[in-house]
C-alpha cells in the first residue's frame, strides 16, 4: 500500500511501524494508508489488537511536516486536517484494542495518533508535546479533546496553551501513558499487552470498548440501559457460548470472533 507504513502480523496482533525517517512525519499518503489499513484490519477476524510504533530509536512521530503550511494555503489546511481527522478517528474506532508503543519523540500529530489509541506505553527517554500554538496553529486531529479525556483540563492547558513538553515519567504520573519501559522495549511490551487481549473474547472486547467510549458523548443515565442491552446481545454470538462453556469445562476457549 505504501512504504511509509509497514504492516506485520504476529498471532492475533497487527503491528504498524511508521517509516518516514528521520522524524516519521505524516503525509497525505501515510494518513490515507492508515485509514485504509485500519479499515482492512477491522475485517480480519484473526486480528484482535493493533500496535503502532516508530521505526528507529529517536522518533515515534513528529506529526505534520510544517513545510505543508508555510504558504498559508487554506485548501491544503482543509485537506490535511480532514485527512488527520479521518485517519485518527478511524483508529479510535478500531474494533479491537490499539496500543501506542511510544519509542521516542511524540510531537503534535505524532502525539495525537497515540491519543487516538486505547493504551499507551512509553520508553523512558520519550518526550511528548502538542506545540502547535507555538507556530500559530492548533492540534486538529483530536488533541484538544482526547488529551483532556486522559489528563484533565489543567494539564491539557499546560501542554497546549503553555506549550509544556512532558517526559515519560511525567506522562505516567498525569495519566497520559499507562506504562513506562526501558529504551527499546516499548514494542515488545505492547505486543505482550496485546497478547492479554487475545485471551479475551474479541466480540466481547469490541462491545466493551464501544460502551466505554460512550461516556465521551452521552450521560451515564443513557449509557447504562445500552450496557444492559449489549450484555443480552452477546448471547447471539458464538463466543459467548464458547467462553462460558470453556470456563465450566476448565479448558482454554477457542475464540471464533463471531
Amino acid at each position: 500500500m505504501t512504504d511509509l507504513l509497514q504492516l506485520e502480523k504476529t498471532g492475533n496482533t497487527a503491528v504498524i511501524t511508521f517509516n518516514n525517517p528521520p522524524a516519521h512525519t505524516w503525509t497525505v499518503e501515510s494518513l490515507s494508508a492508515l485509514t485504509t489499513m485500519v479499515e482492512q484490519l477491522n475485517q480480519d477476524k484473526d486480528i484482535y489488537a493493533l500496535v503502532l510504533t516508530g521505526g528507529g530509536e529517536k522518533f515515534f512521530s513528529a506529526g505534520a511536516d510544517l513545510n505543508l503550511f508555510a504558504d498559508g494555503d487554506k485548501e491544503t489546511a482543509t485537506l490535511m486536517s480532514n485527512l488527520f481527522g479521518q485517519a485518527f478517528e478511524t483508529l479510535s474506532s478500531f474494533r479491537g484494542v490499539s496500543i501506542a508503543a511510544i519509542n521516542g519523540w511524540s510531537m503534535g500529530g505524532g502525539l495525537e495518533v497515540a491519543l487516538a489509541c486505547d493504551l499507551r506505553i512509553a520508553e523512558e527517554h520519550a518526550n511528548m508535546a502538542l506545540p502547535e500554538a507555538s507556530v500559530g496553529l492548533l492540534p486538529c486531529a483530536g488533541g484538544t479533546q482526547n488529551l483532556h479525556l486522559l489528563v484533565g483540563e489543567g494539564w491539557t492547558k499546560r501542554m497546549i496553551l503553555c506549550g509544556e513538553r512532558v517526559d515519560a515519567a511525567t506522562a505516567l504520573r498525569i495519566g497520559l501513558v499507562e506504562e513506562v519501559v526501558a529504551k527499546g522495549a516499548a514494542k515488545d511490551a505492547a505486543i505482550a499487552l496485546a497478547g492479554k487481549v487475545a485471551r479475551q473474547s474479541p466480540v466481547a472486547v469490541a462491545a466493551c470498548k464501544e460502551l466505554i467510549q460512550m461516556n465521551r458523548s452521552m450521560p451515564i443515565s443513557k449509557a447504562l440501559p445500552i450496557e444492559r442491552a449489549a450484555f443480552v446481545d452477546l448471547f447471539d454470538s458464538k463466543d459467548q457460548s464458547e467462553g462460558v462453556n470453556a470456563f465450566l469445562e476448565k479448558r482454554k476457549p477457542i475464540w471464533l470472533n463471531e
